[in-house]
């Protein structure tokens, strides 16, 4: 088996296309009024799929974390610290919202989080230099 790709299991689809799309910057084609998105961004296939729809095909009901959660973390990655702040802020200005600052750690990343509207957290870092998968191999 290989990783394909994730999804979110999201309740309001129409808001979360908008983030996704207006803020992010991810090519959604989809309506507002559907109920999975199915996309590739930087060849990782991502899904947006509707609670209740997925409830109905697999015939079974979910829990779902209200409010902030911490059950995974969505990474973006930019070539510069520079892109790290000024990501932050401009997703922040288009209604994201903040849960750390753009900060330098120890170990050499500059990283900052931020939440979607159903508290899913998304990472924006950077390690100073333009990606190389073969840096994470």
């Amino acid at each position: 088996m290989r990783l394909d790709g994730f999804g979110i299991f999201v309740n309001d689809m129409a808001k979360m296309i908008r983030f996704y799309r207006d803020v992010l910057g991810f090519e959604i084609k989809e309506d507002e009024n559907t109920s999975n998105v199915y996309l590739k961004k930087d060849g990782t296939l991502f899904l947006l799929y509707g609670r209740k729809d997925f409830e109905k095909m697999t015939n079974q009901k979910y829990g779902y974390a209200e409010g902030k959660n911490g059950h995974f973390e969505l990474a973006l990655y930019v070539d510069t610290f520079d892109e790290v702040d000024r990501a932050f802020a401009d997703v922040i200005s288009k209604g994201a919202e903040p849960v750390m600052e753009p900060t330098t750690e120890p170990w050499g990343q500059r990283t900052c989080y931020i939440a979607d509207p159903e508290g899913n957290i998304i990472e924006i870092g950077s390690f100073g230099k333009p990606f190389d998968t073969k840096d994470n191999e």
